[in-house]
């Protein structure tokens, strides 16, 4: 079955597509990858997907409009995918949709809102859509997130030592072999939202400005001290927690003593940043004595810092690494320093491109789905039980007819 899967992360700059021929064989999962795009979402949607998400307030009106923009948004790419990667062949896309929502609450998730209508999907391109996956999981205990855990055991099944997957998005999180899967802290959330903050542009290029800055002990370690790396697995977090008035209260408490951390989060902006969307810079060069350039060296080495401490966590003897974040080479070379001696790759290596790993995870989530197989383990998420996942949109011609009764594989072999 040639099955498209659709992709937009927290970082909320750009729809991923990748397509992929599956096909189940005995026990295994045969995933042949067909290529990937990349659409970068329009001016008009980043900025209306900016002004709305966490902590800025919004309507119910502005949330309908950004479901239809981003459906649509979607729908676009999903129809390229399909010309331009499967000849106009695809049977089925799987849609993550965009996450505006992640609602936890002491440790335990108690909703969660993607959107991006995939009506507008089914309709642009005849497909059925599998899409709204994660509300199941959490319907059953689970913490809906990180869903790519169940494909990163299949991937590695089999591999010696203890391999762990590592996604380094807007949020980095990581499976390990035993099942224990969780959302390490940001990855690229934090740098991106300093980034724009102090200069207007999108994210790190290259890691350059980290590159030009030295780490700040004293913000390090505040920024260490925030209580979510210590809570035990599975967790989820999101933007929700990382944003850009986050980040100030932490300069304001640390460049100003005297100002308590509830003084500095009270006295923050609140309307949010757009990491992604061109803008003039809203601040000076630094704050207080650090410069722009040492805040982001610092949330740099935040993040390989919290990913090495997760990785140790599990007693990883291999990372294999994705997402966004691998393309900055500092963030990379300050990841190795805080794991010497445990080998870092990045899924290419494997044969699953790194840049598109998660629109392949959901392309496989949707076909077992339509087969009426589960997309979880409950070690990786915590849920009381596996599930099939999502909500399925009849395409133009209705929906194939999958084959019933079928053994859920416990590999992926890629080929």
């Amino acid at each position: 079955m040639r099955v498209i899967g659709l992709m937009s992360g927290t970082s909320y700059d750009a729809i991923d597509a990748a397509a992929a021929d599956l096909r189940l064989d005995g026990d295994s999962l045969v995933l042949r990858p067909l290529g990937m795009i990349g659409d970068a979402y329009d001016a008009e949607v980043r900025e209306a997907l900016a002004a709305a998400l966490p902590p800025a307030a919004t309507t119910l009106a502005e949330v309908c409009r950004l479901d239809t923009l981003i459906g649509q948004a979607f729908a676009a790419t999903g129809l390229r995918a399909d010309r331009e990667l499967c000849d106009g062949r695809a049977e089925l896309v799987a849609s993550h949709g965009q996450t505006v929502y992640h609602w936890t609450d002491g440790g335990r998730v108690r909703g969660t809102l993607q959107i991006g209508q995939p009506a507008w999907i089914a309709e642009a391109t005849g497909l059925p859509v599998v899409a709204d996956f994660r509300p199941r999981d959490i319907a059953a205990g689970g913490q809906g997130a990180p869903l790519v855990s169940l494909v990163d055991l299949l991937w590695l099944r089999g591999r010696p030592g203890t391999p762990v997957a590592l996604n380094l998005g807007g949020i980095a999180n990581l499976t390990a072999p035993d099942g224990t899967a969780f959302d390490t802290g940001p990855a690229g959330a934090l740098i991106d939202a300093a980034v724009h903050h102090f200069t207007g542009r999108a994210y790190d290029t290259d890691g350059a400005l980290a590159a030009r800055g030295r780490v700040h002990e004293p913000l390090l370690r505040r920024l260490l001290d925030e209580p979510y790396y210590a809570l035990p697995a599975p967790k989820t977090t999101g933007k929700e927690l990382f944003h850009r008035d986050y980040l100030l209260a932490a300069l304001a408490a640390v460049t100003d003593p005297a100002v308590p951390a509830t003084r500095a989060k009270a006295a923050a902006p609140a309307t949010p940043s757009d990491p992604t969307a061109p803008a003039a810079p809203t601040a000076p060069a630094g704050i207080g004595p650090l410069a722009h350039q040492d805040v982001i060296a610092t949330l740099t080495r935040l993040t390989a810092r919290t990913v090495a401490d997760a990785v140790r966590s599990v007693c990883a003897t291999e990372v294999i690494a994705s997402g966004g974040g691998t393309r900055n080479p500092v963030l990379m070379t300050m990841l190795a320093e805080e794991l010497p001696g445990v080998p870092l790759h990045t899924s290419d290596a494997l044969g699953l491109p790194s840049a598109a790993k998660e629109a392949y995870a959901f392309a496989v989530l949707g076909f077992l789905t339509l087969h009426g197989l589960a997309g979880t383990d409950p070690r990786s998420t915590g849920a009381r039980h596996p599930s099939v996942l999502g909500s399925v949109t009849p395409g133009r011609n209705g929906l194939p007819r999958a084959p019933r009764g079928l053994k859920q594989p416990v590999r992926l072999v890629i080929g």
